[in-house]
């Protein structure tokens, strides 16, 4: 009986997430698929276009190899952290976790990195796509032309996504764990 008494009680059940949101989530999640499989392409040898000593192909694979392919890995987890908006494991630490299994996160520990994050990445993509072809980017000589430039493009092109859709989901998040408080 006084076991029963020392358990904290269950949480309450949060409104259930929407479909749109989930959606949302999951889309922001795919946004960094196309960058990172063109990296690790890049990384593993494919002549993307770029004649300059850095992204050269004769470059790759080669000592840059696994700092494009931690690049694109880190940012796909990055990405990822955005379905924990939409999951319980985004509401309570697993209960696996050492020492903070099973506690509820608080809402700000949640809300504030993922709001930040979503200002950030939306500035530097937007920032990215306005200087795409200036001089010293796919302007620049020994840039990739032609199907390479247009394909580079268009795996770049969904992270203008990523920023909005985090805030989206974010937002989601705020609301629904107010309300299920």
């Amino acid at each position: 009986m006084t076991d029963l008494l020392t358990r904290e009680a269950p949480a309450p059940a949060a409104p259930q997430v929407s479909r749109s949101v989930r959606l949302a989530a999951h889309a922001a999640a795919l946004t960094l698929v196309p960058s990172g499989l063109w990296r690790i392409a890049v990384a593993l040898g494919w002549d993307s276009g770029f004649t300059d000593e850095v992204l050269g192909p004769e470059n790759f694979p080669g000592e840059g190899t696994p700092y494009l392919i931690g690049l694109s890995l880190l940012a796909e987890a990055l990405g990822l952290l955005t379905l924990g908006l939409v999951h319980r494991w985004g509401e309570e630490v697993p209960r696996w976790a050492p020492f903070l299994g099973g506690r509820r996160i608080p809402v700000p520990a949640v809300v504030i990195p993922a709001f930040l994050g979503a200002a950030f990445v939306t500035l530097i993509t937007f920032t990215g796509a306005f200087s795409w072809n200036d001089a010293d980017n796919m302007g620049a000589a020994g840039s990739p032309d032609g199907i390479r430039y247009w394909l580079m493009t268009a795996c770049y092109m969904p992270l203008l996504a990523w920023g909005p859709l985090l805030a989206v989901v974010t937002a989601a998040y705020y609301r629904r764990r107010r309300r299920g408080r």
